[in-house]
């Protein structure tokens, strides 16, 4: 059985990695960490260069995951290009989130192993299969936010948490303190919320007297101090300040200071009202049935509830803060199904109406999940500028382009993994196809605040620049890609600036009327005549996001 449903797993982690490989401002900062790790490696000459100096963000973030990642992937990347998938540094940004996509999908496997062993095969299987017909986790799960450095050992914790064997009451009391552990170096070095998380799990367990008080507190202190030594000699290192801890500069900064709300404030009961419906999809109200059913469901579920409830008092929510419920709320869903599934003995049509009803359940799930990923897709404008600006010129490397991105451009796609024609280069064994042609000469042509190889691209993400600026020959910028698009006198044939594409973006769904009217035409066929074998009645609304610009003179 684990060689269908684990490569399931992985199959569609990795297929949501292929359909949108963009990223935006949430995981720049793990993602740009990445790229200079793997770009100038972690030498004390070269971390000057890092983007983070010139980018830092509000708070500054733990370097260990990425660094981590980075060493991982660099064996992945020397086999793929030695096969020859690598082109370009953009593809080794998709490698990485493949790598991190792979290492979380490996959590969920164990985790899913774990379930058919306590609660049999089936739910097994129910397990894996409202993971993978759900949006969040899949869809995410490749992507470097710090939440998905969390996840995969949040589920470990989980693995170590659930007893291994249908008769078992508690795990061991060794399981118990490596969950401990886990959560414990979780919380310190990449998210603080999962401190709310192992709140109740240990009250849980000294309530019911599988572990005592006096180890519980020499774990935690012990992993805790451990924990905190080396995000600082790490993180210390990386960002040239000392002592630095991230993760407790966040706690100042989002916390104590209540900088978080500057981003938004929700009504207390948000999480339980909007979040998690759309985190669960029909999970919902299958994992209320399963802590019904199944008493084995409860302890997860229940100590998932207090971690919820113990975050709501914070008023800045958002989806991510919470994911890490998402697989025990799954496990109580898996319990429901299969106790749904089992009801054989109370006749057939109580049998089948169960079976159909998770059949529908499923079919939601999907239908929910498709439409969320085709809209996702087509909402990071800034990766697909990057991308067709490279194919437009893909055959002129040798001009001197000096290119502008914009704030929203960057924001939603336009990595330093999408600087394809400019320095740093990634070390010939990761990409032997993305240097820069022989003949490019070695002096250097300036623009105002920057400079770069003759023959080699620019590319300035300078913000807060009027659009004066940016039109202005001072600049010296040759092409732009931006959200405003300048006034009609700027752009158009004979003028400064030229027109070369526009980039649209997701902004909704409308339904179809003309197919409507089509399919309920006075023909009184099904299907109107030049209407295809089938019909959906949703259309996809785009508009204008960006507009990639060069200059004519």
């Amino acid at each position: 059985m684990h060689l269908i449903w684990d490569p399931l797993l992985l199959f569609v982690a990795w297929t949501h990695v292929y359909i949108a490989p963009y990223t935006k401002v949430e995981e720049s900062f793990n993602l740009h960490a990445i790229h200079d790790v793997l770009m100038y490696g972690i030498v004390p000459a070269e971390v000057p260069n890092y983007d983070h100096f010139t980018f830092p963000g509000a708070v500054p973030r733990t370097f260990i995951g990425s660094v981590l990642l980075s060493w991982v992937s660099t064996p992945v990347m020397i086999v793929a290009n030695r096969l020859g998938f690598i082109k370009s540094k953009a593809d080794l940004q998709i490698m990485v989130r493949l790598v991190l996509a792979t290492i979380n999908a490996i959590g969920l496997c164990v985790l899913r192993r774990t379930v058919a062993r306590r609660f049999g095969p089936q739910t097994g299987i129910a397990f894996t299969l409202l993971t993978c017909s759900q949006f969040h986790v899949p869809f995410w799960m490749g992507r470097t936010l710090p939440n998905m450095f969390a996840l995969f050992p949040v589920n470990m914790a989980y693995f170590c948490l659930l007893p291994r064997t249908p008769k078992a009451k508690n795990p061991s009391r060794t399981r118990i303190y490596a969950a401990i552990v886990l959560l414990t170096f979780t919380s310190v070095v990449f998210r603080s919320e999962v401190a709310a998380l192992l709140a109740p799990i240990v009250i849980q367990a000294l309530l019911q007297r599988q572990v005592d008080f006096v180890t519980v507190v020499l774990v935690g202190l012990i992993s805790g101090l451990a924990s905190i030594i080396l995000t600082i000699m790490v993180d210390s290192y990386f960002w040239d300040q000392f002592p630095l801890w991230p993760e407790f500069s966040a706690i100042f900064f989002n916390v104590y200071q209540g900088k978080s709300s500057e981003w938004g404030v929700s009504p207390p009961l948000t999480y339980f009202t909007t979040h998690l419906p759309k985190l669960l999809l029909s999970s919902l109200p299958l994992s209320v049935l399963g802590v019904i059913v199944s008493p084995k469901a409860r302890p997860l579920v229940l100590s998932s509830l207090a971690f919820v409830g113990l975050i709501s008092f914070l008023g800045h929510k958002e989806w991510r803060f919470v994911v890490y419920v998402v697989p025990p709320f799954n496990i109580a869903a898996a319990a429901g199904v299969q106790w749904l599934l089992s009801r054989r003995g109370k006749g057939f049509f109580v049998r089948w109406t169960f079976i159909l009803a998770v059949a529908g359940m499923l079919s939601l799930n999907l239908a929910a999940t498709v439409m969320s990923t085709a809209a996702a897709s087509q909402n990071y404008p800034g990766g697909q500028a990057m991308e067709l600006f490279h194919h437009i010129y893909k055959f002129d490397r040798i001009s001197r382009f000096h290119v502008h991105i914009s704030n929203l451009a960057a924001q939603t796609g336009a990595s330093l993994f999408q600087q394809l024609n400019a320095p740093p280069y990634p070390p010939v064994s990761l990409c032997s196809t993305c240097h820069p042609p022989v003949n490019y000469l070695p002096e250097l042509l300036e623009y105002p605040d920057y400079e770069y190889r003759a023959g080699a691209w620019a590319y300035n993400k300078t913000e807060n620049l009027r659009m004066q600026e940016v039109l202005g020959v001072k600049a010296g910028y040759t092409h732009l890609i931006l959200e405003q698009k300048p006034p009609v006198s700027k752009v158009g044939k004979g003028r400064p600036w030229e027109e070369v594409e526009v980039i649209k973006g997701f902004q909704g769904w409308t339904i179809d009327l003309e197919g409507v009217k089509e399919l309920v035409g006075k023909s009184g066929n099904a299907v109107g005549a030049d209407r295809s074998w089938w019909w959906w009645p949703l259309k996809m609304r785009t508009e204008a996001m960006l507009y990639i610009l060069k200059r004519n003179s």
